[in-house]
């Protein structure tokens, strides 16, 4: 099973830098994010292929012609938070406040459920679990932010799941498409996605996606544009995974989608044989 997402926001929104932090500094930066969608619907009729977009509330709000471009061309809308703001610096107040508006912008806009969600940068780690029973009660029924791997802004390497299965909050089951990983040279190695995906050449993602029986993409409209400013702020090696691999990025993932089937997220959940998948007990 391989599924593609695209999580939708500007080329700006990168976290955990001063420059880029919240919607004061983001009025600084030029639009961009018209031109980059252009290349993604473009990839998709190419390849004739489906996806699962994970929209910020703030792109609904400032520009809801692109939610309203991807929701009439058929393609699942789920969220990605409002503000795109690290899951494990907000409390469960705010968290909730803003996955709240989120939903609301993207269902007022399309006039359908949003069912899942993704948390900005995967940013949920041990100690903030407390966001899985708001993702119920806010009506969220899958989840695709598990990251069981180290990583700079999340990641929960305890959870040890990396494929579909059930987080047992309490009684309580979320659907869980966590992000998946392939060995590689004795390593347990993320490829599937954003800076891992454009680092790698495209000989090596076709023989690990070959080798793997689920992978989980993401990627940002961010990721094929190759002409974009340098963010201020960045040292050199925040430089690097932020723009190394632009100018490749869309003919690689191209090939992939001709090379391999793919399914948006709601056909895989389809797919899914839910009785019979691992369950992890969350303690919150």
């Amino acid at each position: 099973m391989n599924i593609l997402t695209f999580d939708i926001e500007e080329w700006f929104h990168l976290l955990d830098n001063d420059s880029t932090r919240t919607e004061t500094e983001w009025s600084r930066y030029e639009t961009r994010i018209y031109h980059n969608m252009d290349r993604i619907f473009q990839l998709l009729e190419d390849t004739k292929s489906r996806a699962t977009f994970f929209c910020l509330g703030w792109v609904a709000d400032k520009h809801p012609d692109i939610i309203r471009r991807i929701d009439a061309a058929g393609y699942e809308i789920a969220t990605h938070s409002y503000a795109h703001q690290l899951a494990y610096e907000q409390t469960p107040a705010e968290f909730q406040a803003d996955l709240e508006r989120s939903i609301k912008h993207l269902q007022d806009l399309t006039g359908k459920k949003v069912r899942s969600y993704r948390a900005p940068g995967f940013s949920i780690k041990e100690y903030n679990r407390w966001v899985f029973p708001v993702l119920l009660e806010q009506g969220i029924e899958i989840d695709c932010s598990v990251f069981s791997a180290r990583r700079s802004h999340g990641g929960d390497t305890s959870l040890n799941m990396f494929e579909p299965g059930y987080l047992n909050i309490d009684g309580t089951l979320l659907k869980e498409f966590p992000i998946n990983t392939a060995p590689l040279f004795g390593q347990d190695l993320i490829f599937s996605g954003g800076g891992y995906f454009r680092l790698f050449p495209y000989k090596v993602i076709k023989g690990l996606v070959n080798r793997s029986k689920y992978v989980m993409t993401y990627f940002h409209p961010r990721d094929f544009d190759p002409g974009q400013p340098m963010i201020p702020g960045l040292n050199r090696a925040r430089q690097f995974k932020s723009y190394y691999g632009l100018g490749n990025c869309l003919p690689k993932l191209q090939r992939l989608l001709l090379d391999f089937p793919f399914v948006d997220l709601a056909e895989a959940d389809r797919q899914v044989d839910w009785a019979n998948v691992i369950r992890r007990d969350v303690r919150v």
